[in-house]
């Protein structure tokens, strides 16, 4: 369903529409259910969203630690020798 193509008298004709179904004093109403519905609708995708992110993160196994490469190798001071 795509509604993207509404132009404005489509709309217009719908609040119309919903207006003689409702009634002017209903319309408050109805607002704010669709706009709570809306919230917690976003509201489960996140969450959904999050627990699918931390279960792959928990599945992947660990990476091994990058080796060195020869130039860290020299770069790196010699250890201090404890007998001498």
């Amino acid at each position: 369903m795509n509604f993207g193509n509404l132009g404005f008298m489509e709309i217009l004709l719908i609040l119309v529409v919903v207006l003689l179904l409702f009634g002017a004093r209903r319309l408050p109403e109805i607002g704010a259910s669709f706009g709570k519905s809306i919230k917690e609708f976003k509201k489960g995708l996140s969450d959904v969203d999050r627990t699918l992110q931390e279960e792959s993160r928990q599945s992947l196994p660990p990476r091994p630690a990058e080796p060195l490469r020869q130039d860290q190798e020299e770069a790196r001071p010699e250890p201090k020798r404890l007998l001498s």
